[in-house]
């Protein structure tokens, strides 16, 4: 008997060794199997069009901040930049650097909303005036290379694009009907700022054609059609805010689209540049992310809107939404620096543009150093863009080695558009001192 339960206890032992490897490779081949499929599923959501566009980066914009940046051999850098800030009373600025399609440097400085205690982040999206029509232009030659456009077309008359009835009667100076596509982009239109700027002189225009409300740009259009031109159109060139929010209502006429959702279906969203989002006119509908604004002066102002109310500057003295394509637009310095890494014609990101009307957009005249979208596109193929408003000031140069800085503040300074000078000084000094310390590697 002993023996007997002596020898079941030791075929039992033998059967639980046996089990207990047959388990282990059982628990092994499952959890091979699980990092397999775990694999599988990451590499189906990244290739996902509705998760990652093109292939670029999912929302890069949410994991970066500016820690992201925090690097001991461009602390030198910061503090120059604190004491331009300093010099100028800037409350805050955002400033990204990329190379050969890479961001490398994404921070943000000083104050987001000082009184709200935020600080800069490299996140903090703020408005950029003028820059805005960079990204009007990219759709103007996205919509070129969709057939739905040639820069040769008229915009007004009746095979004008923008023919309707009401517009056609308003036309006072026959000139206006010669006026194209490509005049508008390139500011020789024939508008000029005799009667003020129309963009900007809302509350003038209300007081004289003795309306009750704001025009709207549809409105304010025929008002101006209703006006000489300065010169015969492509005879001259006068910056024109006027010009642009009217390549806006161009996109609108053969989109079908508002203006905001045309540019952001094929610029924006396909070049990976996620968080711009329409211009606000008061703090209290700033967008998420948005800073606060301050400008170079205390005084307060009548509302643009005609109601008699007196508003700060920033919040309500214009109407920055009716920029629309002018100046219209909010973004964070890395997100404009990824829409250049997409019209730039190199291919490490891709472009949303093709190489034609890259040329296009960055063609040098020595008679006109204006390009179209670009502010200036010199003779070495440095591309810079500016823009100013009372509230910011904004700064994209694009220099011939591969080099992007970005430039964004939340304050204007006194010296206006002017001040876009000194900040061109500014990069030119970072770049000589530390561009051999920006680190190799890409944030997006």
């Amino acid at each position: 008997m002993g023996s007997c339960f002596i020898r079941q206890d030791f075929i039992f032992l033998k059967m639980r060794k046996s089990d207990i490897r047959r388990g282990t490779l059982y628990i092994i081949g499952f959890s091979v199997l699980i990092f397999v499929l775990i694999h599988i599923f990451m590499k189906r959501e990244a290739d996902s069009p509705e998760e990652s566009p093109k292939g670029f980066s999912v929302r890069w914009s949410d994991t970066l901040t500016n820690r992201s940046s925090e690097w001991k051999a461009l602390y030198p850098m910061d503090k120059e930049i604190e004491r331009f800030m300093q010099k100028w009373e800037l409350k805050g600025m955002s400033v990204a650097v990329t190379r050969n399609d890479s961001l490398l440097y994404a921070k943000g400085y000083g104050w987001a909303d000082r009184e709200a205690g935020d600080k800069m982040e490299a996140t903090s999206i703020m408005r950029m005036a003028s820059a805005s029509k960079l990204i009007t232009a990219v759709a103007i030659m996205k919509l070129c290379e969709q057939g739905k456009l040639n820069l040769d077309m008229k915009v007004f008359g009746h095979e004008g694009i923008l023919n309707d009835t009401s517009y056609t009667s308003a036309i006072r100076d026959q000139r206006i009907k010669e006026i194209t596509v490509d005049h508008l982009l390139r500011h020789k239109g024939g508008f000029t700022l005799g009667a003020g700027d129309p963009m900007f002189n809302t509350k003038d225009i209300m007081a004289v054609k003795k309306l009750k409300a704001p025009p709207t740009n549809q409105e304010l259009t025929k008002i101006v059609l209703g006006r000489r031109l300065g010169f015969m159109p492509g005879f001259g060139r006068r910056y024109s805010n006027f010009g642009y929010m009217l390549l806006s209502l161009v996109i609108e006429k053969v989109t079908g689209l508002s203006y905001w959702d045309y540019v952001d279906k094929e610029v924006l969203q396909p070049a990976g540049a996620y968080y711009f989002c329409p211009a606000t006119n008061y703090y209290a509908d700033r967008n998420k992310r948005e800073v606060k604004y301050y400008p170079p002066d205390g005084e307060l102002v009548e509302e643009y809107n005609g109601s008699g109310k007196m508003v700060e500057r920033v919040y309500g003295g214009s109407n920055v939404n009716g920029l629309m394509g002018a100046g219209g637009w909010v973004a964070s310095a890395a997100d404009l620096a990824r829409l250049v890494a997409a019209i730039d014609g190199d291919s490490r990101v891709r472009d949303v543009i093709n190489a034609n009307s890259v040329a296009a957009m960055t063609a040098h005249d020595d008679n006109d150093k204006m390009s179209r979208g670009w502010s200036e596109v010199d003779a070495k193929g440095k591309w810079s863009r500016t823009g100013t408003l009372s509230s910011t000031h904004a700064l994209i140069e694009r220099f011939p080695d591969g080099e992007c800085w970005v430039i964004l503040t939340n304050s204007g300074v006194w010296i206006g558009h002017r001040f876009s000078r000194d900040l061109s000084r500014l990069v030119e000094r970072l770049r000589s001192r530390y561009d051999k310390d920006l680190p190799r590697r890409n944030l997006w």
